[in-house]
């Protein structure tokens, strides 16, 4: 489904990815963890189009998407969930869910059901129903990133990324982000996720793989990373 060979890539002469691959199967999740600073966020970044690679190559669904811009790939069916949220604050709450669909609204993907996907969305997120007319920018910290996962499922994705859901929520919002990615796992949804909390990561995922310093040190399935004592002593906290 998604497939990232030998990825090179980048902020201007300062090469953070040096040569990674990864695969993310058809109908699971897989997790990427490591340190601050590892490379983790820079490669969402490289496979949504936010930066141009230097070179290796990105596959969804077996066609190369690397070098496309943001809009091209979004339209091949990848979702970014990014890190921070970004959404659009001075916008609705259900103005900013209906962007995520703007691909199947103007004719680049099905569009299917728009409405009835609203409303699974709701139904995913209560909260947002609750808050539908309010602007985004006045949410709490935990209903933002509901909001941006939101607008990412709109797009119907062939591949969800996920930056750092967790990042600034307390422990309760924590524990509600998660039980969402089950839920979503449960669906079969094709996920990956960059994760500070590893633990939890390795927990909902299939899947997992350790980045340090632009290149991934150590891989397998995502129980046996949790159990493994080199993975449990620099990245779980022993």
């Amino acid at each position: 489904m998604l497939k990232i060979q030998n990825l090179v890539a980048g902020y201007g002469k300062v090469q953070v990815l040096q040569g990674i691959s990864i695969e993310v199967p058809k109908g699971k999740v897989v997790a990427l963890i490591g340190s601050n600073g590892a490379g983790k966020t820079t490669t969402l970044r490289a496979i949504s189009g936010m930066i141009k690679p230097q070179s290796g190559s990105i596959l969804i669904n077996g066609r190369d998407v690397s070098g496309l811009d943001s809009f091209e790939i979004a339209r091949l069916g990848l979702a970014h969930s990014p890190e921070g949220r970004r959404v659009f604050p001075t916008l609705p709450v259900l103005d900013n869910i209906l962007l995520g669909a703007f691909p199947r609204l103007t004719g680049a993907r099905l569009k299917g059901d728009v409405d009835a996907d609203v409303e699974r969305m709701f139904d995913l997120f209560p909260r947002l129903r609750e808050r539908r007319t309010q602007l985004a920018g006045t949410l709490s910290g935990g209903e933002q990133q509901m909001l941006a996962m939101a607008r990412a499922l709109m797009l119907n994705p062939e591949v969800l990324l996920l930056d750092e859901p967790s990042m600034g929520l307390a422990p309760r919002l924590v524990d509600e982000i998660f039980s969402i990615i089950r839920h979503l796992k449960s669906m079969q949804i094709t996920l990956l996720l960059v994760e500070q909390f590893a633990a939890a990561a390795l927990d909902v995922s299939d899947f997992g793989y350790v980045m340090e310093n632009g290149k991934i040190r150590i891989t397998g399935e995502a129980r046996a990373l949790a159990n493994d004592p080199a993975v449990r002593e620099v990245y779980l906290g022993g």
